[in-house]
């Protein structure tokens, strides 16, 4: 779509009806998602709800990741090494410390 040549006011229509046509067609998305979900399940033999309530029952009982690294000077920030490093030891790396001085 060529938007280059309408006027401002047709661009504030435009502009003003996406929010509810996005959400609309977000809602119909996931609406045929979750029915082709619970197709392929039961076609395998399983129930949608029941897959879904096993796998955040797995998730909710892992225990928890010990903390490997803890801020120098404040204890309450720390970080279990996995995922993206928080700000905090990114600040610390650039300032020139280094990893093992954090180290628990």
């Amino acid at each position: 779509m060529d938007i280059s040549k309408l006027s401002i006011a047709d661009l504030k229509e435009l502009q003003s009806t996406i929010p509810s046509e996005l959400s609309r067609r977000q809602k119909q998305a996931k609406a045929e998602t979750l029915k082709e979900l619970r197709l392929l399940a039961e076609s395998r033999g399983f129930n949608l709800n029941e897959l879904v309530s096993e796998s955040i029952a797995a998730t909710k009982n892992r225990p928890p990741v010990a903390v490997k690294y803890r801020h120098p000077q404040d204890n309450a920030l720390n970080w279990t090494g996995r995922g993206r490093q928080p700000t905090w030891v990114v600040a610390f790396l650039k300032d020139g410390g280094k990893m093992e001085e954090l180290a628990v």
